[in-house]
């Protein structure tokens, strides 16, 4: 099993996510948590297209941290 990052930004009405180690991999949501589980469905569903076209799958080199600030 990989683990690949995800970002999560809040849009005025809604969640967007998106996968920058597999490009194009990218959903919307209501809520925060219907958008964690829309972006994982979307991960499955975008690797195996890759597999059914006969793309390699790309391996999870992205990192993503939470680095805190005094000047926020």
């Amino acid at each position: 099993m990989k683990k690949y990052a995800v970002t999560f930004e809040k849009a005025s009405n809604n969640w967007a996510a998106y996968v920058p180690d597999l490009p194009g991999c990218v959903t919307t949501g209501r809520t925060l948590d219907e958008t964690r589980r829309l972006i994982a469905e979307a991960i499955e569903f975008h690797i195996e297209g890759l597999r059914m076209d006969g793309e390699p799958v790309p391996e999870p080199t992205t990192v993503a941290e939470s680095v805190e600030t005094p000047a926020a």
